[in-house]
């Protein structure tokens, strides 16, 4: 249903760091690139894409409260590297990785370095 979420970005050289490797432990890179734009995903695969941009309005990017963006992992440990991987690219911890709940849900919380938040999931 989602082809890809967007977040904005007021140094898109910094987001396509920090986007590069997560990206690269998810096994995709980017599929798409634009002066203003880098979208990752792999287009034909199923689940959603991200892409950063500076907001077309020309104002700076803000974050959203109460959205969140959520990497689906393959296992817990995958869940462990995409959180270290965020915070040793620029990323800030907003709940380290960890089981959440008794349904088997496992997560990791962190923002990016404009401060999106995202985390990295798996289902148990």
């Amino acid at each position: 249903m989602i082809g890809y979420v967007t977040v904005g970005t007021n140094d898109l050289a910094r987001a396509a760091r920090f986007y590069d490797a997560i990206a690269a432990e998810l096994g995709t890179g980017r599929m798409m690139e634009f002066e203003n734009f880098i979208a990752w995903g792999t287009p034909g695969e199923p689940g959603a894409g991200i892409a950063a941009t500076r907001p077309f309005d020309g104002n700076p990017a803000s974050v959203g409260n109460g959205i969140m963006v959520a990497f689906e992992a393959k296992d817990t440990a995958q869940v462990d590297r995409l959180y270290a991987i965020a915070l040793a690219h620029g990323g800030s911890c907003e709940g380290p990785p960890g089981p959440r709940g008794d349904s088997g849900f496992y997560a990791g919380y962190f923002r990016d370095p404009d401060g999106n938040k995202l985390n990295a999931f798996v289902m148990g």
